[in-house]
């Protein structure tokens, strides 16, 4: 028996759209093997896979044992479903790429040691790689009709625009998965998006066919989680830079809990209950608290703080938070100390920077002489703006005003003996010091 209902865990956080007569009762009645696959047509995954990532987890939380599918075999063909066109091959190296990139990723969110319900990883290449096209038409082709392929929703929407024969059998690709796993793997459910509920039956039928089910019993299950939206309707898990993404070279936390802590209330309520591992009493508590104080923005906060912790980490969340703080004007002087040396580039990523040597800041009278001619023109083009700035009070050294163009650049401070930190304005420059 299962620890926590999984069904239900999904029902109450709005995470379930579609399953199979039969999955609630299989889930309840015994420990369950299930999967989820993943196409490894990027070298990381972005937010948009972390609520079929989220499935998993709960379903390892409830006692079940999860299972990831890199689609080694199936990425060198591509999925059709949601897509009016056929995608680009890609070659076997960049395949092998992102696959190794997405499996630590998946190793970060699931648990691959912890008994019976371990976590594991299966790349569908593996199988694949040794079936003949005869073969696989035999094993695979003989059992499903013309006629059921077209149905499919991700076949009908294509086929005005045109789908290859290529894309056609995807569905018959994934569907041998699942039938392989079944087989080999004792695996009885796969899960993933509402987009893939087409190609996720396309296994349970074939299964059917070939195992020969007895009436009234399924020996395999599907479920699916509805795809997410914004409240105004347009698509989520994008930002201005484009996708976000789970890997911290290509969306740095920063970046990442920028995304969070930026969402609406509206997005709040339901992201909340996907995105976080909080509990319906803890997400109800958090937002009777913004009720009564939105301008706090607890639930922006409190969302972003799970999040950036369980992709990246506590320490990056902690870092997110700090940057953010000197970034957008509320730090202090003792905030800019506190920030050891091996974080500065991690805080200030992004932020225009200027290199000058450890001599030229010491030859260097006043603030004006730094802001202009030491630093080549990079933070203000010469004297006269960088003097006309400073009587305006926009220009600040290490979060403390500037009071004068003449104030001696001794009365200022290097940051962990090697940063100094220009604020005009709103905007930010960090200059480093090099020996």
């Amino acid at each position: 028996m299962t620890t926590l209902n999984f069904i239900e865990e999904l029902r109450w956080r709005g995470m379930l759209q579609d399953m199979m007569p039969g999955t609630e009762e299989q889930l309840n009645q015994e420990m369950t093997a299930g999967y989820i696959g993943f196409d490894p047509t990027a070298a990381s995954l972005h937010i948009g896979n972390l609520a079929t990532i989220m499935l998993l987890v709960h379903f390892q939380r409830a006692g079940h044992k999860p299972f990831a599918l890199v689609g080694g075999a199936t990425g060198m063909i591509g999925d059709p479903s949601g897509k009016a066109a056929e995608r680009e091959f890609l070659s076997e190296d960049i395949l092998r790429r992102n696959q190794e990139g997405i499996r630590t990723q998946l190793e970060h969110f699931l648990d691959f040691d912890c008994g019976a319900n371990s976590a594991e990883m299966v790349n569908n290449y593996d199988w694949f790689r040794g079936i003949g096209f005869l073969e696989f038409l035999r094993e695979a082709g003989k059992f499903l009709t013309v006629n059921y392929m077209m149905a499919k929703d991700s076949v009908k929407k294509r086929l005005e625009t045109g789908i290859s024969f290529t894309e056609f059998s995807y569905q018959l690709l994934q569907g041998y998965d699942f039938y392989w796993l079944y087989k080999n793997k004792g695996i009885r459910l796969q899960m993933g998006g509402s987009d893939q509920w087409g190609n996720i039956t396309t296994g349970t039928e074939l299964i059917r066919r070939k195992e020969g089910d007895e009436e009234g019993y399924f020996k395999a299950f599907a479920l699916t989680t509805p795809l997410l939206t914004k409240a105004d309707g347009s698509k989520f898990g994008k930002s201005e830079g484009g996708n976000v993404w789970l890997d911290p070279s290509l969306t740095s936390p920063y970046q990442f809990y920028q995304f969070w802590i930026n969402q609406s209330d509206d997005d709040c309520h339901r992201q909340l209950r996907v995105f976080t591992l909080y509990s319906k009493e803890e997400i109800e508590e958090l937002e009777a608290r913004h009720a009564e104080a939105p301008h706090l923005r607890i639930m922006q906060k409190a969302l972003a703080e799970s999040v950036t912790t369980l992709v990246h980490s506590a320490r990056d969340y902690q870092l997110a938070v700090k940057a953010s703080e000197v970034l957008f004007g509320k730090a202090t002087l003792d905030t800019l100390r506190s920030i050891e040396a091996d974080e500065f580039d991690t805080i200030f990523d992004g932020v225009p920077q200027s290199e000058i040597s450890r001599a030229d800041w010491e030859a260097c009278p006043t603030v004006t002489d730094l802001l202009s001619t030491s630093t080549g023109g990079e933070i203000y083009a010469s004297k006269g703006e960088t003097r006309r700035a400073i009587q305006q009070n926009a220009v600040s050294i290490n979060k403390v005003k500037v009071t004068g163009p003449e104030q001696p650049l001794s009365e200022f401070d290097l940051l962990q003996n090697r940063f100094v930190l220009v604020s005009k304005g709103k905007k930010n420059h960090l200059i480093r010091l090099v020996d």
